[in-house]
């Protein structure tokens, strides 16, 4: 093989701005359905488009309301104090709805031990900067 191509470069950049395209529009119907994470979608889009389209990417890192999270996210694996305390209360949430909808005790045993390994991760994320928090 020739050339100065890196690794993944055989992978066509519509294929990458296509699952960048994707995994946007999942980040934001997350924002309306509290079962689907916005945040890890915008993580992959953003992954995603600097595979296939350097200028989808800049427009994601610098967007006014998801930016600074990914820009923190990369830089730092930081998650802020609010953002923090509304993924927790929305797993609190997810949870109580299973409750009230009455889902098998195997089932909401499942669900609360993954919530938990999720809250756990996400409490355990440094602040913004790097700092613990």
């Amino acid at each position: 093989m020739t050339g100065t191509r890196g690794p993944g470069s055989h992978v066509p950049r519509a294929i990458w701005v296509a699952c960048g395209a994707v995994s946007f529009g999942l980040g934001m119907i997350g924002i309306l359905l509290p079962l689907l994470p916005t945040t890890p979608f915008l993580i992959v889009a953003a992954w995603t488009f600097g595979k296939g389209s350097p200028a989808l990417r800049h427009r994601l890192m610098d967007h006014p309301r998801v930016g600074g999270a990914l820009r923190d996210w990369e830089a730092h694996g930081a998650i802020a104090r609010r953002d923090k305390a509304l993924a927790c209360v929305s797993m609190a949430v997810i949870l109580g709805i299973g409750s009230l909808v009455k889902l098998p005790p195997s089932i909401l045993g499942l669900q609360a031990l993954v919530l938990a390994g999720a809250m756990l991760f996400i409490l355990t994320r440094p602040g913004p900067g790097g700092q613990d928090e």
